[in-house]
């Protein structure tokens, strides 16, 4: 049997069915609100699209300029027929659209800074999740985003049926090793979570089904038909172990080197949250919270270099508690006046936040601005049950999950000691 056969076989096993991986409309949503806020009209690249589930959602509620890649023609195809008939063709007055194009991922023909958000369904495994973040990075534009799923491990120890299975067709990290190589290669994590079982029922549920109609006889078919059940059967005795991920990524400000304060910089951390405040009092809170062994937490004290070298930005995370449960209190964050309103500010946020994601801290609160938290990605922290013991606005207190597979704590918000409150 010729691999063309099989890979025809693959094919025509797979085609027509509504989707080519693990997902749902709803897992899609739930990804691009992690995007964040995007243009009135964004450019989007969705790669590897297959026939087009994700480009049609994006386009039609979003109001995207999809352009979606894939080097299976007939996918294409399909896909440009729903386009049409939802009239997302680019032939309508206004709207979104989607225009399907043959190309080869690993070879985009696309200029830098093309698109505003670079999406990957169930595809990024034909390059490689360390791949695809090398090359795709090029395409986004300032303030761009990267979205993509992944199959992870879900457990640290996985049982040797799925670990043989995985490590014979593409090796798997877990999310915080994704989380952890996407910093490495100059990300910001926007967000992650594990997506829900229901999703590979939508993928698994037809494939199976079709599997069991396949006509063996076809060269190749029965191949394909016994591949598709082998993977079905991983799925239902050792799905516990992996599943898959989302990953909203956004490329680092590369104006700004941040990383963890280093010892002998207390006096100039001491300096820059006096002078952004004004007064010492924010300073002696920070002195106040490195003596307290239950409130700092080593490593996540952050700062952002000025060309200098010296500090231009501070951003602490320390010890709180949610009915019990631990969490971490972002504040105070300090910009030295002569770098307010340069990006040193959000740069170090964001660094710091990435720092207690990869550490293992699942929910961040702050109490501040509410028209400036929320592009990190925090939400009403109400909306999680979560309420400080004093009296502040709703808006001003906010929540921000780093892991979307834990459970959230409600209850009283308790802050270190220090605080006073």
């Amino acid at each position: 049997m010729s691999d063309n056969a099989l890979r025809d076989s693959f094919f025509a096993l797979h085609h027509g069915l509504p989707r080519q991986g693990p997902g749902s409309d709803t897992t899609t949503r739930r990804l691009l609100a992690l995007a964040g806020p995007l243009p009135e009209r964004p450019r989007v690249l969705d790669l590897g699209c297959g026939p087009g589930r994700s480009a049609l959602l994006l386009a039609a509620e979003a109001g995207a300029e999809v352009t979606a890649v894939d080097t299976h023609e007939p996918f294409l195809a399909e896909l440009r027929e729903s386009a049409a008939a939802r009239g997302l063709d680019g032939t309508g007055p206004d709207g979104g659209s989607v225009r399907a194009l043959r190309a080869d991922m690993g070879a985009l023909p696309f200029p830098d800074g093309s698109f505003d958000l670079v999406w990957a369904e169930s595809s990024v495994f034909v390059l490689g999740f360390d791949r695809a973040l090398a090359e795709w990075r090029r395409l986004l534009a300032p303030g761009g985003t990267l979205v993509l799923t992944e199959c992870v491990w879900t457990t640290g120890e996985p049982g040797p049926a799925a670990r043989a299975f995985w490590e014979e067709h593409y090796p798997l990290r877990t999310v915080t090793g994704n989380a952890a190589a996407a910093v490495a290669a100059g990300y910001h994590v926007l967000g992650t979570f594990v997506q829900p079982e229901s999703d590979w029922d939508e993928y698994y549920g037809p494939l199976a089904a079709r599997a069991g109609a396949a006509d063996t006889s076809v060269p190749g078919m029965a191949e394909a038909v016994a591949g598709a059940r082998a993977e079905i059967a991983l799925r239902r005795e050792h799905g516990t172990d992996y599943g898959y991920a989302g990953f909203a990524l956004r490329p680092a400000d590369p104006g700004w080197r941040t990383r963890p304060e280093a010892p002998g910089e207390e006096a100039e951390v001491r300096r820059v949250v006096a002078a952004a405040f004004g007064s010492a009092a924010e300073a002696d809170l920070v002195d106040a919270l490195r003596a307290d062994p239950d409130a700092w937490l080593p490593g996540l004290s952050y700062v952002a270099e000025a060309p200098d070298g010296t500090v231009a930005a501070h951003a602490l995370l320390t010890r709180c508690h949610v009915d019990g449960a631990p969490a971490a209190a972002l504040a105070p964050v300090a910009v030295a006046p002569e770098h307010q309103r340069t990006g040193a500010g959000q740069a170090v946020v964001r660094a710091l936040l990435d720092a207690a994601r990869l550490r293992g801290e699942t929910l961040v609160l702050v109490l501040g601005h509410p028209e400036y938290y929320p592009r990190f990605g925090f939400e009403r922290a109400s909306a999680y049950g979560i309420r400080p013991g004093f009296e502040v606005p709703d808006e001003a207190m906010r929540a921000l999950v780093l892991d979307g597979s834990a459970p959230v704590p409600s209850g009283a918000l308790r802050y270190p000691a220090p605080f006073g409150v």
